[in-house]
Order: C-alpha cells, then structure tokens, then sequence
C-alpha cells in the first residue's frame, strides 16, 4: 500500500491506494488512525513508490469505517509480528457481498464496476450486458482487489447473473444526447428497467435495487410496478439513485464559499430532473450565508448539471463518470448498511409520504432491511423560495410518476 509523498500522517490518494481515498466522501464516517511497519508484500501492493513506514489519517471516506476495518482484516493477519496500533479499535469482521451491475459495458457501467470493484465489501462482482461484457470483466478481473469478477452476456445469462445477489444496480439505458430530454429516453428506457427487474423478481427479489436509468423519476415507479405485479415489492430495498444531485451540491456550494469539500452537505430533495432537483441551501452543513443571487444561481447550475455535462461532450456522451462515482458512493453506503453500520445517511428517490406525492427523494436512513427512516426534518423551516420551489416541482414530478406506473400498468395488461 503506497502513501502519497509526506511523512506524517498522509491521506492516500485515490492513486496510491487500490481502496479508495479521502475524496470519496459518502455519509457520515467517524475518523481514524492508522500505523503500521510497511512488511515486504505490502511494499509491492501498488506499482507506486511505497513507504517503510505508513502513517494514515482519514477524516472520512468512501468506504466508511466498517469497511476500513475490513481492509485491516485483510491485511492484519499477514503481517504477522510487525508492530501495528489502530487507534480507533475496529473489531475485525469478514464481510463480504455480491453486488451485479446490470449494464456494465455502458458508459456508467464500466467507472462503475471499477469502483465497486474497489470495495473489500464486495466478494463478487457479476457483470451483465447485451453485449461487450467479457472484455470489461476480463480487464476488471487483472485488479488486485478480493472480489470475484464474472461476466454473463445476454438474456439467457441474466438469471444465472442475479441468483444469490444482494445489491443490483441498473444503470442500462441509452444516455442522453444534446437537445434530448429525460422525457425523450422513455419508452427505450422504460422497457429495459421493466425487464431486467423482472428478472430481479424472479432471482434476487430481497435484493437492494438501485435505479441510475433515466428518466428516474419514472423508472423507479416502473420498477415498483413490476415488483407488485410479481408479489415481492418492498418499498424500502427500492432506490432511485439521486446521489449525484448531491454530490454537485457539495461540490458547487464548496467552490462557490470556498470552503473544504470535504466538510460540506447539502440535502437535495424532490426528483432526479430539471426543476424537481430540489437543492435546500439553506440546510447546508458548515452553515452558511447565501445571497438571493447565489441561490438562485447555484439551485439552477445544480439542476441544470447534466445538460452543462452533455453540452460540454459536444455529443460524445454524458454524465457518466460523476454518475458512477456518485452511484458506487450509493452501492458502499448500501453495503456499510448491510454490514451493520448505523449510521448511513444519503439522500435517494423513495416510496415516501412526506409529501402527498408517493415517490420523493430525501435524506433517508439506511439499514439492513433498506430503508430504516425517511428524515422529515430537512422540509421543515424552508425558506420562501424553496418552498415556492417545492411546490412547483410537485406537478412535474407527479406527472413522471404516473407515467411510469401507467406504463408498467399497460405492459401487464398486453401480457
């Protein structure tokens, strides 16, 4: 394991260490200490330039503290008699979840898989796609992190992909291009989530599910739809993947105040799409003052971040990389959930009834059996303007949400 170049108390970068880094900042993640003697196999873990002696200090991560503390089982027990203190006393736990990326060779599929990848939660990653999969599980496969990688090609191969899964992630589709709408990716859409979570039904039905196919406020009503149709939905292993849109809120609010990224959270409430991107500036943690102009400007630049993303890639793509980034942060807080954290928090699309509408995204708890609570406190004490946003986005998002329950509704009755 190589640390970056300092010697006291480094943080590893996401180039020198094949976990994670400092930067990948999910939920709350309490901080720790770690000090060790760099043994001779750990010298050789990353091609990088590695330390006799590794002093590390992480004010949170991406992986959170207990898959930390799974990276230390791993590496614990051979490093035999060297000298190790960890100041934060992480009882050793062997953990380990199979995790399947439903569209792995797309644009989003492939940063994704590789970050899940990244994972010493996940002891099986299995890779599904209509085509070009093998390539991408045979490059994934070279990484020298514990998880099996497998491939499957093909709807013939899509139970077998799912049996004995504990997180699916979808991120299938067709992304968008310049001047298309989340409305214009519908119908294509639409039937892809409905078949491939009907294969969730029938393999993996206790699966976590998250949805990252657009437009997601309608696909996350299509994925409900199908589930009761198959007599297996739980509202709470459900999630529309909204992470993103908090992600460019910290990120955004931090370089607008310059203040450190790493501190900053901003709940973002309503939709995953245009105006129902609902970002509460005014919850913002450190808090902090905005002018009239600053929020206004910062909730359009955040609403409107995938189309400054599409314009940009002047036709050659989307968001993919901020996307899967965004959705394996989802994917480890999902796994620190399963592995007995009680502390995760994110913001995700739900089931939900704070609001007359009955999907809305919202900072949520996270448990073993999926959603443990829906925080209500963030829509109280709005200022004017949010509440005016949160009203005007309700019709739009209603309107996505019964046209994915009306189209999964219409399949059901031609089958």
């Amino acid at each position: 394991m190589a640390p970056t170049a300092a010697t006291t108390s480094p943080s590893f970068s996401a180039a020198s260490v094949a976990y994670g880094s400092q930067v990948f900042s999910g939920s709350k993640a309490k901080p720790f200490l770690m000090k060790f003697n760099t043994p001779n196999y750990l010298r050789s873990f990353s091609g990088l330039k590695a330390m006799t002696f590794v002093s590390c200090e992480l004010e949170t991560s991406f992986l959170g503290k207990e898959s930390n503390s799974s990276l230390r089982n791993l590496f614990a027990p051979r490093m035999g008699k060297q000298r190790q203190s960890f100041s934060n006393h992480f009882q050793p736990r062997a953990s380990s979840y199979k995790v399947a990326v439903l569209g792995a060779s797309g644009g989003i599929g492939q940063p994704l898989a590789l970050l899940v990848k990244m994972s010493p939660l996940v002891s099986a990653l299995h890779l599904y796609d209509i085509a070009n999969v093998k390539g991408v599980a045979a490059d994934l496969s070279h990484c020298n992190t514990p998880s099996q990688v497998l491939d499957f090609t093909g709807p013939s191969e899509l139970a077998n992909c799912l049996k004995g899964v504990e997180v699916v992630v979808i991120p299938a589709g067709v992304p968008r291009k310049p001047g298309m709408t989340r409305d214009d990716l519908f119908n294509i859409n639409a039937n892809i989530v409905r078949t491939l979570v009907e294969a969730v039904a029938d393999n993996c039905p206790d699966a976590f599910i998250h949805i990252i196919s657009n437009p997601v406020n309608s696909t996350v009503p299509i994925a409900a739809e199908v589930l009761k149709q198959k007599g297996v939905y739980d509202p709470k292993k459900l999630f529309g993947v909204t992470t993103l849109d908090v992600v460019r809120a910290n990120t955004f609010v931090a370089q607008k105040k310059n203040l450190k990224l790493i501190d900053v959270d901003v709940p973002v409430v309503g939709g995953h799409a245009g105006i129902t991107i609902l970002p509460l500036l005014s919850k913002t943690k450190p808090s902090v003052s905005f002018t009239d102009e600053e929020v206004e400007e910062l909730t359009v630049r955040i609403q409107n971040a995938g189309t400054e993303v599409v314009e940009a890639k002047a036709g050659a793509g989307s968001a993919t990389l901020s996307m899967a980034y965004a959705a394996a942060r989802f994917v480890e807080s999902s796994l620190r959930a399963l592995d007995g954290d009680g502390d995760v928090y994110e913001c995700s699309y739900v089931q939900s009834d704070l609001t007359e509408l009955p999907f809305f995204a919202s900072r949520i708890k996270l448990g073993k059996k999926g959603v443990e609570a829906i925080i209500p406190s963030d829509l109280q004490g709005l200022t004017e303007y949010e509440m005016q946003a949160l009203e005007a986005l309700k019709p739009e998002l209603k309107a996505s949400i019964e046209k994915g329950v009306g189209f999964a509704q219409k399949q059901a009755a031609t089958v």
